[in-house]
């Protein structure tokens, strides 16, 4: 484990994150224009995909972090279920015995991640995908395929570093972190949505609830949208990160990812998994 990761156990995760998340809203122009410079060019942010290109323009840093695609950048592809963020593979793979990758040699709890372990049950045999965001990448998730918003669970957790030395060595670290299970039915059965917040990037927002973390959480609040009709089109915005994370996407038996190899780039709407069966078929 590394000497970071190690300090990171001692730090107070949701202070400094709060901080974070003021000096992203922080209005005074000289210090947002500076931060989106350093950043843009840090992480080498693709400026012809942005809808708006003139700094001057964004009214914070965060406007920046969530800013929107030009139209027609993400095309969509054939797949039942589309990717839903830009960034690259963390691990993707089955559910096996009620437990998925976090890393190599590293697994945890469907159960814990969902919050629910009877909806959890529901995707055994099924599969996964972790997509990491970077900073440099578009901040906005996406609806992987159509779905009816059922519940949102809001979990309660640290916000430990989402960084690959962290997810190597911090056991169970997806479902001990801060984060939204967003749980849908669709055509093909349940799907679910979980967007995992970290250290300085743990606010989330949804189209459907608005600002969702923080307030941060001291216990499970889950959101009934039963008899409410929330639905989303496939790749209709589901979210955002105001500042970045990990988004994981977990689909029923029957389906296989299609991207699984680690540190993949992948991008919003790019083929996400397919039928069993049909991979490979003319």
């Amino acid at each position: 484990m590394s000497l970071l990761v190690r300090v990171s156990y001692l730090l107070p995760h949701r202070f400094l994150s709060r901080l974070a998340l003021y000096a992203a809203r922080w209005r005074f122009r000289p210090f947002k224009n500076a931060m989106i410079r350093f950043i843009a060019t840090r992480f080498g942010v693709d400026w012809t995909e942005a809808e708006i290109t003139d700094i001057e323009q964004f009214e914070h840093f965060n406007a920046f972090f969530t800013r929107a695609l030009k139209p027609g950048v993400r095309p969509a592809g054939a797949a039942p279920v589309l990717m839903p963020a830009d960034g690259k593979v963390s691990k993707a793979g089955p559910v096996t015995a009620g437990r998925i990758l976090q890393a190599k040699g590293v697994d945890y709890s469907l159960a814990e991640l969902l919050a629910d372990h009877s909806f959890a049950s529901a995707f055994e045999g099924g599969c996964f995908i972790t997509v990491y965001l970077s900073p440099r990448d578009y901040h906005r998730v996406h609806m992987p395929a159509a779905g009816k918003l059922i519940e949102t669970r809001h979990v309660p957790g640290r916000l430990f570093s989402v960084s690959p030395s962290a997810v190597n060595t911090v056991p169970a670290l997806f479902a001990r972190n801060e984060r939204l299970v967003c749980r849908f039915d669709t055509e093909f059965g349940p799907m679910a949505v979980v967007m995992v917040g970290a250290l300085l990037v743990s606010g989330v927002s949804t189209v459907f609830g608005g600002d969702e973390i923080p307030p941060y959480a001291n216990r499970v609040r889950v959101r009934d949208y039963r008899g409410q009709d929330v639905r989303l089109d496939k790749l209709a915005e589901m979210g955002r990160f105001n500042y970045g994370s990990t988004v994981i996407v977990v689909l029923p038996k029957g389906f296989q990812m299609l991207a699984t190899e680690v540190d993949q780039p992948v991008r919003l709407g790019q083929d996400l998994a397919a039928a069993v069966g049909t991979i490979g078929s003319a």
